[in-house]
């Protein structure tokens, strides 16, 4: 519901200083089939970036999920899910998904109007009249944050309304019948109200509640079966158990939202590999028409002609340069994020059960990035090549054979001087890392960064087809 987007920047201190305890031994689910399971140094990679995201945090656990090759491919749990009585989490308890699920109820609008029940470029008014510029805002923008609805969930904690059940009427009446923050498609601003308002239409169209609606039309698609709504209730005790601090005192149990405060907005909870489920269907574009995919993973442009970075509940952006496509969840008592990288066929799936915290998405990133080291084997050589490169430059050497007759002409005397010169002294790298690689005009670009004691330095390479080196330049890092 929340955007944890917020806490990344307010939580280096807890990160730094929480209490941390020695994570219970990891549950795993075997892989789909025998040769899907991933590589057992990768396994092990993964084991080691959620185990000591956990550790440094002091997050109680994290449920795991791998898609590559447009399967799943590793599902795992680290951790304790309850710590009273402390209880082992294991791959099949399900986590609150917070506002995950806005992509879910984008999804129902989308079927809806493949159904031809609905537009995106319907205006509001046509279902809620009563609603502040309902004649002016359409779907597509409540679905997208640039209709100017006030959010009714910006605080970081749970309010004493918020405690006591409500309606989607009540929060439409209270939150979408104030003046707009803003006119209609002017600004990017996240609004759990719109998600309501979007869910309302679902319930208006079809006489169900969103999670109804997604019980009939979408999980048995995808293979879900037990996908929990906790707009209603929390989840059991076979499930995880939300956890939240005061500053940087202990775990707590965390309160829950009143009945009806989740509607259309963050209500799903589920396991990690059931949410991996849908990213299958994102990456293989079923259950959708390619139009809606294509409608909900493009970013949605404001009246200014800037970029909003979000389509329909998901963000739209790259790593790496990889597209995602990608979204992060908080409710009381648990975080999470889901990160798909439609064209590699690859997702990544992290579940917690606190608060206020981003260790999902240190989770998530650093297994995306393993995902792509190992499977790019190319780039791992490339590597291998651009360090052995910038050691032999140290020394005013270079092997001639390894490079282009226009590279051959830009490491001339003064050049190679210049290169020995500056860079001698710095010694040997502490970390030399990729960073980006993408194509460009017929060549492969790769960027990295070579990290010393005091300075930082960004090293840009360009590659031809046959595998010499056009390009191979140094310079300080911008960051």
């Amino acid at each position: 519901m929340r955007m944890i987007e917020r806490f990344c920047r307010l939580l280096c201190l807890v990160a730094l200083l929480a209490l941390a305890s020695t994570p219970a031994l990891a549950q795993s689910l075997p892989p789909t089939r025998s040769g899907d399971a991933l590589p057992a140094d990768l396994s092990a990679k993964i084991d080691q970036i959620a185990n000591d995201a956990l550790k440094q945090s002091g997050v109680p656990s994290a449920s795991v999920a791998v898609v590559r090759g447009g399967k799943l491919v590793y599902a795992k749990a680290y951790g304790d899910a309850r710590l009273d009585p402390k209880t082992p989490a294991t791959p099949t308890m399900r986590y609150s998904i917070g506002s995950i699920s806005k992509e879910f109820t984008a999804a129902a609008i989308l079927l809806l109007q493949q159904q031809g029940k609905v537009s995106l470029d319907d205006k509001v008014g046509k279902f809620f009249p009563g609603l502040t510029d309902a004649d002016h805002i359409t779907i597509r923008q409540i679905l997208s944050h640039t209709s100017g609805y006030q959010d009714y969930w910006p605080q970081d904690y749970l309010m004493p309304p918020m405690k006591l059940a409500t309606t989607p009427a009540a929060i439409m009446d209270t939150w979408a019948k104030k003046p707009l923050d803003f006119a209609p498609g002017a600004q990017w601003q996240y609004s759990n109200t719109g998600y309501v308002i979007a869910g309302a239409i679902v319930q208006k169209l079809t006489g169900q509640t969103p999670f109804e609606f997604l019980q009939q039309h979408v999980f048995p698609q995808l293979g879900i079966t037990d996908a929990y709504d906790t707009n209603l209730k929390a989840l059991p005790a076979t499930d995880a158990r939300g956890y939240s601090r005061n500053a940087l005192g202990p775990l707590r149990p965390s309160e829950k939202e009143g009945v009806g405060w989740m509607f259309g907005a963050g209500e799903l909870a589920m396991t990690a590999s059931d949410l991996a489920k849908w990213d299958i269907a994102m990456i293989d574009r079923t259950l959708l028409s390619p139009a809606s995919w294509q409608a909900m993973q493009t970013e949605v442009v404001l009246n200014n002609g800037l970029g909003s970075g979000y389509g329909l509940g998901v963000y739209v952006g790259s790593m790496d340069g990889h597209r995602m496509i990608s979204h992060s969840g908080e409710v009381m008592g648990f975080t999470a994020g889901n990160i798909i990288f439609p064209d590699d066929r690859a997702a990544v799936v992290v579940l917690t059960n606190q608060d206020a915290v981003a260790t999902f998405r240190s989770i998530g990133q650093g297994i995306a990035k393993a995902l792509f080291e190992v499977r790019d084997a190319a780039a791992n050589q490339a590597l291998a090549q651009a360090k052995a490169v910038f050691a032999n430059l140290q020394k005013g050497k270079l092997d001639r054979d390894l490079f282009t007759a226009d590279a051959n002409s830009y490491f001339d005397a003064t050049a190679l001087h210049d290169y020995q010169s500056s860079l001698a002294p710095l010694g040997k790298p502490v970390s030399f890392t990729i960073r980006a690689a993408r194509k460009r005009g017929g060549m492969q670009m790769r960027s990295y960064l070579a990290t010393f004691a005091k300075t930082k330095l960004a090293i840009t390479t360009y590659l031809l087809p046959d595998g010499k080196i056009e390009q191979y330049i140094v310079a300080a890092a911008g960051d």
